[in-house]
């Protein structure tokens, strides 16, 4: 018998790591839950792939981003450093809210990030969550706080 009589070779795991894609993606919540409720960004899920400033449990809390200037100049430096990330895609912006998806590099798996400005607070509320899934290997606080550094660098926030 050769080693393709089984599945093996090249071919037998392709199969085998499309079929198990297949399987981790029928498994999570594909659903998009993202908006604005009652004036605070959509509450993350009990699980630990979300991360939101209107969270109140440590799991999920994040601070919100503080302003240094007013309002609009932050919310336009925020859109840019937004904007010029890789593998982003705007899907709703106006003056107080922006909702992008962000595609990881291999897999291809969404995660949706969410901002809100909320002028009148001097904060940009934030919520990165991953579509599908339960873990997300802390990839959302991080891109959360990747932004926090370059808005800081920008002088836009504390």
């Amino acid at each position: 018998m050769n080693e393709n009589t089984y599945g093996g070779g090249a071919a037998g795991r392709m199969l085998t790591i499309c079929l198990l894609l297949l399987l981790l993606s029928a498994c999570g919540n594909n659903n998009v839950t993202t908006g604005v409720v009652d004036g605070h960004l959509t509450p993350c899920p009990e699980s630990p792939n979300c991360v939101s400033s209107d969270a109140l449990d440590e799991l999920h809390r994040v601070e919100p981003y503080r302003l240094k200037v007013a309002p609009e100049q932050a919310w336009r430096g925020l859109r840019d450093i937004v904007e010029a990330q890789e593998r982003v895609t705007v899907m709703s912006a106006d003056d107080t809210y922006l909702h992008v998806e962000v595609r990881s590099a291999i897999f291809r798996f969404v995660d949706d990030v969410e901002f809100q400005l909320r002028g009148q607070d001097g904060i940009i509320a934030v919520r990165s969550a991953a579509r599908i899934g339960h873990g997300d290997m802390g990839v959302n606080r991080q891109r959360v706080e990747t932004i926090r550094e370059a808005l800081r660098a920008g002088n836009l926030i504390e």
